[in-house]
């Protein structure tokens, strides 16, 4: 009977060990830090450039339906996007909102 569970044990215990601990540890460890420490400033950047530079692949090399997509379509809906971003307040549903209406409706109108 074990030897049919032992696979998902192995996978709970790896997948606990490579993030939650971390998470823990960061929540016994995190508040200490003030919020404008400069370790706290350091993750941020971090976090928002592992952020973009995904953002940045997902466009530049897209995959699926997404990739038969011209990519003067996928900056231009990136790029208004990011403006009603702005324009809203910073508001970020805004702006991924206006990105993927704009997507979808030039993915439609080329037929893709």
């Amino acid at each position: 009977m074990i030897e049919h569970w032992w696979p998902w044990i192995v996978i709970l215990v790896a997948g606990f060990l490579a993030t939650d601990i971390w998470r823990w540890l960061g929540v016994l460890v995190g508040h200490r830090l003030k919020e404008d420490s400069e370790a706290l400033h350091y993750v941020r950047a971090i976090a928002t450039a592992l952020v973009m530079a995904v953002t940045a692949k997902l466009v530049v090399f897209p995959s699926g339906t997404l990739a038969h997509s011209p990519l003067w379509l996928r900056l231009g809906a990136l790029g208004i996007g990011f403006v009603a971003f702005l324009l809203t307040g910073q508001k970020v549903g805004v702006g991924i909102a206006v990105s993927l209406i704009l997507l979808a409706a030039g993915l439609y109108g080329l037929g893709v």
